[in-house]
């Protein structure tokens, strides 16, 4: 996520109006995805995190995507690893890879430096080095992996599920964590309100829930991933509190991945 980290939206006009339920769909929509979004997007930096409630469902919608092209790819007679890949790859390619940047950054910055000044300095470094690219690796291999081992119809509810789940639980970093920078995503977007938050992972374990009773897929199954998707996102918000003190760009990218592939190694 470095380029929104770049990023220090103007503030809103004292007249203008803040951005209502609509207008803060369409900042989570555009803060996540790539994919473009037909209506004006307000100009109000606090809608991203009064928005978090619409996290879970974006995510479920880009995984509904990624889900659909894992199932053509087992219809088309690709090997199902293929087809995991090609289906890990279009969600790279719908959120513009900011979540493997942010990723990336993150295991860099928390690897490579020895102070928090330090520790900044590298997330916000358009380099990579070894730690990200291991991050990268492992995270990648853990969900085609994990996803290659299910059926098409299996795979495109899984992954429905572990995308809804890693970006509503991205809230909890957002709700719980102060912005470790004066300026960047963290700042201007503020923290997450609580009843924002709390929404957001309700919303989240419902789209689960509901991707997995349209399918094949465990309730047994399904609440070891809501456990894992939620002990990793709290894995990754301890790890930026001890090392930046708070949150930034990167590190929600970080959470939402971690959390998406422990979710889909748990329904795998």
């Amino acid at each position: 996520m470095r380029n929104l980290e770049a990023m220090n939206p103007p503030a809103a006009p004292p007249t203008e109006r803040a951005a209502g339920p609509l207008g803060q769909f369409a900042a989570a929509w555009t803060l996540l995805s790539r994919l473009p979004w037909p209506f004006a997007v307000p100009r109000d930096p606090g809608a991203i995190g009064r928005g978090v409630w619409a996290f879970p469902i974006v995510g479920a919608l880009l995984g509904g995507l990624g889900g659909g092209a894992y199932w053509l790819g087992r219809e088309a007679g690709l090997p199902a690893l293929v087809a995991a890949a090609l289906a890990i790859g279009f969600l790279a390619f719908a959120t513009g890879a900011l979540h493997e940047d942010g990723l990336a950054d993150t295991a860099d910055g928390f690897g490579g430096g020895r102070t928090r000044e330090r520790k900044l300095a590298i997330m916000r470094d358009s380099r990579i080095g070894a730690y990200g690219v291991l991050a990268l690796v492992i995270a990648s291999l853990l969900r085609a992996g994990a996803l290659a081992a299910m059926s098409g119809p299996d795979g495109f509810a899984a992954l429905i599920a572990a995308s809804s789940l890693g970006r509503g639980f991205a809230a909890l970093p957002m709700s719980l964590l102060p912005p470790a920078r004066a300026d960047g995503l963290g700042r201007a977007a503020g923290r997450a309100p609580g009843f924002a938050a709390c929404l957001a992972l309700i919303l989240a374990v419902a789209a689960a829930t509901l991707a997995a009773a349209g399918y094949d897929l465990s309730w047994r199954a399904l609440g070891y991933a809501v456990t894992a998707a939620f002990a990793a996102v709290l894995f990754v918000t301890m790890l930026a509190l001890r090392h930046i003190g708070g949150v930034t760009g990167d590190v929600l990218g970080a959470a939402i991945l971690a959390a998406e592939a422990a979710a889909l190694v748990a329904l795998a």
